[in-house]
C-alpha cells in the first residue's frame, strides 16, 4: 500500500482522527502537520490535545489552552488543549442536574452513578466528545496521550454503555432501597416524579453515548493513525495499540515511523543506528503489509511553528522507502 497518508486526505467522510503511540516519539508533530494539511485543504479543522503533557503550543509556537483558538498563519485552524479527566466532586454529571434540590436525594444518586467503575471519569468523556462534535468542525484531530491512557480513553464508551445499562437495570432496585427513606423525600409523589425525570435524563445520555459509541466504530468517520520510532519497546507498543483498536472495533490501517536515519558515510555512529532501525523497519513493513507505513526521515533540527511544521506536511506526502544500510 502507498507509504503516505494521502488515503487519509483523500477521504471526505472522516470526522475524527486520533493520533497516539509511546511517549516522545513525535505525536504532536504527526498530529499538528496532518491538521495543517487538512486546513490548507479548505476544511475547517480542529486538532485538541487530550495528553496531560499538553505540547500544542510549543509546537505551533503560540499559546494554546483550554477554548478553541485560530493558528496564526493556517486559515481554518484551530486548536485547545483539555483535561480528558475531571474531578468527580467538580463534574456536572447530566444526570444530577435540573431534578433534585435536597442533600438526601443527591446523596443517593452519587451512590448510585459510583456503584459503577469508571462511570464519572467516562461520563466526563462522553460530554467531552459530545461538546466537541457540536462545534461545527469538518475534522477534529485528537493529540493524544501515551498509549495506557489513550487505550483507557477510547474505551470509555463501551465503559458508560454498559454502565448506564446497569443504571437503567438498578431503577426498581433503588427505589425499593430509597422507599425505606421515604421521609428524606417528601411525598410518594415526589419521589416518583424525582425517580421519573432522573432516570429519563440517564436514558437520554445513553442516546447520546451510544451515538458517539457507533461513531468510533465507523471507519468512514473514524480512524486512529498509530506513531512509532524504529525501536523494539515502540514498536511493541504499536502492536499492542493495534491490537487494542481491533477489539474496539476501531479503524486503523495507516503507521507513521518517525526519526529514521539514513546511511552516511561521514558518520559510524549514524551507520550503527541505521542497521539497528533498519531490522525494525523490516519487521514492521512486513507485519503493517496491509497498512499505509509512512517512513519519516529524522530531522535535522525540531519541527516547531508553521514554517517547520509545512515541511514535515511535505514529508508525509512523499513515499519513503525502507533505507538499504
Amino acid at each position: 500500500m502507498e507509504p503516505t497518508l494521502k488515503n487519509i486526505l483523500e477521504n471526505p467522510s472522516l470526522k475524527w482522527i486520533f493520533v497516539g503511540g509511546k511517549g516522545g516519539v513525535g505525536k504532536t508533530t504527526t498530529s499538528s502537520s496532518l491538521a495543517t494539511l487538512f486546513a490548507k485543504s479548505g476544511k475547517k479543522t480542529i486538532i485538541i490535545s487530550t495528553d496531560p503533557a499538553h505540547n500544542l503550543s510549543d509546537c505551533f509556537d503560540q499559546k494554546i489552552g483550554g477554548q478553541p483558538i485560530l493558528i496564526k498563519g493556517i486559515d481554518n485552524l484551530s486548536a485547545m488543549e483539555i483535561d480528558p479527566t475531571v474531578d468527580p466532586d467538580k463534574l456536572k454529571l447530566p444526570t444530577l442536574q435540573g431534578f433534585m434540590n435536597d442533600q438526601a436525594t443527591k446523596s443517593l444518586l452519587s451512590e448510585l452513578i459510583s456503584s459503577v467503575p469508571g462511570i464519572d471519569e467516562a461520563m466526563s468523556f462522553a460530554e467531552l466528545m459530545n461538546s466537541v462534535d457540536e462545534m461545527k468542525y469538518d475534522l477534529i484531530i485528537f493529540d493524544t496521550a501515551p498509549t495506557g491512557h489513550t487505550l483507557r480513553l477510547l474505551n470509555f464508551p463501551n465503559i458508560m454503555e454498559k454502565g448506564l445499562n446497569k443504571l437503567v437495570q438498578l431503577r426498581y432496585n433503588f427505589q425499593n432501597l430509597a422507599s425505606q427513606f421515604q421521609g428524606l423525600f417528601g411525598s410518594q409523589e415526589e419521589f416518583d416524579q424525582q425517580m421519573n425525570q432522573m432516570f429519563s435524563k440517564i436514558e437520554t445520555m445513553k442516546d447520546t453515548v451510544t451515538k458517539v459509541n457507533a461513531q468510533m466504530k465507523d471507519k468512514n468517520k473514524t480512524t486512529f493513525i498509530g506513531v512509532c520510532i524504529p525501536e523494539f519497546l515502540s514498536m511493541y507498543e504499536t502492536e499492542r495499540l493495534v491490537q487494542e483498536l481491533t477489539k474496539f472495533k476501531i479503524d486503523i490501517h495507516n503507521i507513521v515511523i518517525n526519526q529514521v536515519l539514513f546511511p552516511d558515510d561521514q558518520c559510524k555512529m549514524c551507520n550503527a543506528r541505521a542497521k539497528m532501525q533498519k531490522k525494525y523497519l523490516d519487521q514492521m513493513i512486513d507485519l503493517y503489509d496491509d497498512f499505509h507505513v509512512v517512513i519519516m526521515p529524522l530531522q535535522e533540527n525540531e519541527v516547531r511553528g508553521i514554517d517547520g511544521l509545512k515541511q514535515f506536511c511535505e514529508l508525509l506526502l512523499k513515499p519513503k522507502t525502507v533505507p538499504q544500510v
